[in-house]
């Protein structure tokens, strides 16, 4: 009973309440703002627990970031573990191959950078001209190179330039292999942007996307350096892509490897001169 009539009571009051708000707007106001500040302390105390509450949820979200990440690194650490395990065991065994072999490992190439300042442009030359010469101790046969691949050896040198005989020339011949099979041949230029491969062993299959690199022989080049991709195979031969294009050459580089495979006219006189 005290119940319902307590219920009664609150409505009774909450209509009070409406009906003086509407008779004296300005008293409500008034006792609004003197409601809100009583209240606030209480709601400021009930608030902070929640607040707390949402920064521990956030700390725990984070926290279970942290420990996904933690765990991700330590599972890739445990892999460059065992990569750099493998590593030292390869090199050990390298070594000690090498020590079987008794191997002598040859002497660091010198290099020398140079910019393509012209380019025969013709179709029938394939050549171009770098601002390095023999001041720059660049010699006639050195082998040039970019990131890429050959580019092709050196021609024809001057004081303060040289000139670059690009192994799509009719005139360039450079003994390479098939990577894949090691089959030996010769990639002969003839003055397009598709080298042919000639001189290669009857019954021989050589396949499209086969990676072509200089063999070493001739005393030319040095083995391995990346020259091209069998780009089609077909009666009429097997034509070779080179890795570098002729129309994105900027900067090369002329390498020293310490061979005498090519020598110019001047040295070989002076070689007969002497041993008459």
């Amino acid at each position: 009973m005290a119940g319902r009539f307590g219920y009664l009571g609150l409505v009774l009051a909450a209509f009070a309440l409406m009906l003086l708000g509407k008779a004296d707007v300005l008293v409500m106001e008034r006792v609004r703002a003197s409601v809100s500040d009583a209240v606030s302390p209480v709601l400021e105390v009930l608030s902070r627990p929640v607040a707390t509450m949402d920064r521990v949820v956030d700390e725990l979200t984070a926290l279970s970031t942290v420990r996904a990440e933690n765990a991700r690194l330590r599972e890739e650490n445990q892999r460059l573990i065992e990569w750099q395990s493998a590593a030292r065991k390869l090199s050990s065994e390298n070594q000690q191959l090498k020590g079987l072999l008794n191997f002598a490992p040859g002497a660091e190439p010198g290099f020398i950078s140079g910019r393509v300042i012209a380019d025969s442009g013709g179709a029938f030359v394939h050549s171009v001209l770098l601002s390095a010469g023999a001041r720059d101790s660049v010699a006639k046969g050195q082998a040039v190179i970019t990131g890429d691949g050959l580019v092709g050896r050196v021609h024809g040198v001057g004081t303060r330039s040289s000139r670059v005989l690009l192994i799509t020339d009719l005139n360039s011949r450079i003994p390479v292999v098939v990577e894949a099979t090691r089959t030996r041949a010769i990639l002969a230029g003839d003055n397009s942007d598709r080298p042919r491969l000639i001189h290669m062993a009857p019954g021989v299959i050589v396949s499209a996307g086969d990676r072509i690199v200089t063999s070493g022989h001739g005393g030319a080049f040095p083995p391995g350096i990346p020259v091209g991709v069998v780009a089609h195979v077909s009666e009429g031969g097997v034509m070779v892509k080179p890795y570098v294009h002729r129309d994105r050459l900027e900067f090369v580089r002329v390498v020293d490897y310490g061979l005498q495979g090519i020598l110019d006219s001047s040295s070989a006189a002076e070689g007969a001169g002497v041993s008459k």
